[in-house]
């Protein structure tokens, strides 16, 4: 039974796709760490809660396929913000978030940070 299991998750980290603009905060790159973390030993695993895991299994699988997007439709595909989905999409992918990072930082910290960096370097040599 642990070998069905497997099998199913694997299936499923097959078919959920990687965003590339979420760098290492990607939730099929999450799901794919779990699952190896898991399922350490293959088909062979032994599951302690065979019950958790099938729910688990089965939420994932309600996310996966948009069974919860479906079954309530939205009437607009905006926020209340009037933010479209692309556009939250582009705002969160990770180098637009780094943008942000670096114009919050103060004026002497980037400073502080670039004399360090050419100190480091001139040191190396």
């Amino acid at each position: 039974m642990a070998a069905t299991r497997y099998r199913r998750f694997l299936k499923l980290c097959e078919e959920w796709p990687v965003e590339e603009t979420k760098r290492q905060r990607d939730l099929g790159a999450v799901l794919r760490q779990r699952v190896a973390q898991a399922f350490r030993e293959g088909e062979s695993t032994q599951i302690a809660d065979p019950a958790a895991c099938d729910q688990m299994y089965e939420s994932l699988v309600r996310i996966h396929t948009n069974y919860y997007k479906n079954k309530y439709p939205r009437l607009k595909d905006t926020t209340f913000t009037g933010v479209t989905v692309e556009d939250c999409k582009m705002i969160l992918a990770t180098d637009i978030l780094k943008q942000m990072e670096e114009m919050k930082k103060g004026t002497w910290k980037k400073l502080r940070e670039r004399f360090y960096a050419k100190k480091s370097e001139e040191d190396s040599k």
